[in-house]
Parts: structure tokens; sequence; C-alpha cells
């Protein structure tokens, strides 16, 4: 159960990121979340927007996972959308800013290692 809380919210956050990152991107707490300014924020919409997508792939690959008919394939799908996120937030975490690696990675990591071990 534990495990399955720690994957929503993982899901969960990445809906967030999505939301943020398609429909918000040039508002003040995104700009603010982000520390960007407007015209940064503005440049940079559609990229921004195409992050977003990726991140509700990630959203959606663990609800997927969540939701599966057959536990044992739901864990598998599970652990390959959290290695994601994990490898993704150690990218970000290198060549953007280190606190995707605690705002991202952390909580991928810690549902990784519930599911894998519980």
């Amino acid at each position: 159960m534990i495990s399955t809380i720690f994957v929503a919210l993982v899901a969960i956050e990445h809906l967030y990121i999505l939301v943020m990152e398609m429909f918000m991107w040039t508002s003040p707490r995104t700009m603010k979340t982000f520390g960007t300014t407007p015209e940064f924020a503005k440049s940079t919409k559609s990229l921004a927007a195409n992050q977003g997508l990726y991140n509700g792939f990630l959203a959606a690959g663990l609800i997927w996972g969540l939701l599966y008919p057959d536990s044992a394939v739901g864990q598998h799908i599970q652990i390959f959308f959290l290695a994601c996120v994990v490898i993704a937030a150690i990218y970000g975490g290198a060549t953007s800013s280190r606190s995707i690696i605690v705002k991202q990675g952390l909580p991928a990591i810690i549902a990784l290692l519930l599911v894998l071990f519980l």
C-alpha cells in the first residue's frame, strides 16, 4: 500500500509539472518556481509545453502501472517509469538545476525502492 501511495505521489507531481509547463508557464507563480523572467518565459513557452507533455507521459505511465489489472505486470510498468523519472532527474540536475535531483528524483527513488522491495 505504501508503495502505491508513493508511486501515486510521483504521478501527481508530474501532472502538476505538466500543468505548470503547458498551461501556466508565463504566470508569476510558475516563473517564480522556475526562476524565470517574463521575457524568458514568453520566448520559451513552446519549449516548456513540450517538456510538460513529456512529464505528462511519465505520469500516464505511472498511473497505467498502478491501474494495470495484473499486479505483476503493473509493478514492471511502475519500475520502468520510475526509472525514467530518476534518469530524467539526474540529467536535469546535471544540466539545469541540482534541486531537480531532490524535488523529482528523491520521491521517485523512494517509490522505486518501495516497489522493488515491498
